[in-house]
């Protein structure tokens, strides 16, 4: 398992609708501007979030993103899975708890070495759920520095939950 760009602006935006999660939906045009990246990314990043049922869309005045789980029930492996299509190296216990099957193709020694590796990788970042990594004291601190938590925890003063 690598982390791309695309999966680190894919976790950037869903840690912004954790952060936000008990307010109200997100719009891309606010993670757009508050993470300075492109809305037209987003969009290919959300609409692989949304297959990977990740996020739902919320229609209508004061739409936008909401995580279709609890923070908790989500990791950064799933968010990663969804966005670069990863397939977990046999063996692997997925995070709906299946067991990947081997597969009979030849492999060389470091193929292994790899395979093992991203394995790991794949555990480690499975066992992380963007609620820890929300609460984490660095995440926290530098939330404390723009404008969250002066209105209950909105990121986004502009918009209230009753917009």
């Amino acid at each position: 398992m690598k982390l791309s760009t695309k999966a680190r602006h894919a976790i950037t935006a869903m840690m912004d609708l954790a952060l936000n999660d008990q307010v109200r939906p997100v719009t891309l045009a606010e993670i757009s501007q508050s993470q300075g990246i492109s809305l037209s990314y987003l969009e290919q990043l959300f609409a692989k979030l949304r297959k990977g049922g990740l996020v739902i869309g919320v229609r209508g005045p004061g739409g936008g993103y909401k995580l279709s789980r609890i923070p908790g029930e989500i990791s950064i492996a799933q968010i990663i899975s969804a966005i670069d299509e990863y397939r977990p190296q046999p063996g692997t216990v997925t995070p709906e708890g299946l067991t990947v099957e081997p597969s009979l193709e030849k492999k060389y020694v470091t193929h292994v070495l790899w395979d093992e590796l991203s394995e790991k990788i794949y555990s480690f970042l499975n066992s992380i759920t963007l609620a820890e990594f929300a609460h984490r004291p660095s995440i926290l601190d530098s939330n404390s520095d723009s404008s969250a938590g002066k209105d209950g925890g909105n990121i986004y003063p502009d918009r209230t939950a009753a917009a």
